[in-house]
């Protein structure tokens, strides 16, 4: 049995990971960002153990997540699924002037790897989109560019592989993968996605509690518990170490040695 958190899982494939896990005999804890949302989502995934608040668009906020978190106890395993997707129309800016996107897909991840208790399993759910992402990592805040919602997503999604890459390097002893879920009709899919939504949340729970040897590895890309492909920038340390400097400069969060 493993104790599992899940952060976004009031919903989408959070909620199914979250249910998936029960079923399986897991411990989980559930995660949203607000009261309401969090009564809601204990509602909707009985025998979870209890749900963490926070708005992971603020710094401040995400800081408190993972002190709630802290506070629980010891987790074998965490899922980074919380993510919005690829629809807003201008640069929303958050509570620190970042883009709302970029402050929840990849700087919320980045704090929690940090400051959250050292897991021996961390899961990071990207995108097939990833691959369109830019890899320069030039202008995170998108304070020069011109605003595009559908680049600013795959830019997001680029970082959750890359920051797994690098957890992976730099923690050995620490299981660090990234996945693509498939284009499923969640909320953020849309109605007309194609791939199977069953098949959703298998891979980051497998990821999270299996033995198998094919789970138990690091530094992977996997979609529908298989390898796959991913953008060969995610895999340059020299990218991935820029990256971290960039979180901790606009979150003042270090990325903790080994």
């Amino acid at each position: 049995m493993s104790r599992v958190f899940i952060t976004g899982s009031a919903d989408g494939l959070g909620k199914m990971a979250a249910q998936l896990l029960v079923k399986n005999g897991h411990k989980v804890v559930l995660h949203a960002r607000s009261e309401q949302r969090g009564k809601d989502a204990l509602a909707t995934v009985p025998g979870a153990e209890t749900v963490v608040v926070g708005d992971l668009s603020g710094i401040d906020e995400t800081k408190q997540v993972a002190e709630q978190v802290n506070k629980l106890g010891k987790f074998d395993a965490v899922i980074h699924n919380a993510g919005v997707g690829y629809q807003e129309p201008r640069r929303i800016a958050t509570v620190d002037a970042l883009p709302h996107v970029f402050a929840v897909n990849s700087l919320a991840p980045y704090i929690l790897t940090c400051l959250i208790s050292r897991p021996q399993r961390l899961i990071y759910i990207s995108s097939g989109l990833h691959r369109q992402g830019d890899a320069s990592l030039n202008d995170l805040a998108w304070s020069n560019r011109a605003w595009n919602g559908y680049s600013a997503y795959a830019d997001s999604k680029l970082h959750d592989v890359i920051l797994a890459f690098a957890v992976a390097r730099k923690w050995p002893g620490t299981f660090s993968n990234a996945l693509e879920p498939g284009w499923v009709a969640t909320k953020m899919g849309g109605a007309g996605a194609p791939d199977s939504l069953e098949e959703g949340p298998k891979t980051q729970v497998w990821l999270a509690t299996s033995n198998e040897k094919e789970a138990m590895v690091s530094g992977k890309y996997f979609y529908h518990q298989k390898l796959r492909d991913f953008l060969p920038a995610a895999g340059d340390e020299t990218i991935q170490d820029l990256f971290l400097a960039r979180c901790e400069q606009l979150s003042g969060v270090s990325f903790p040695t080994a």
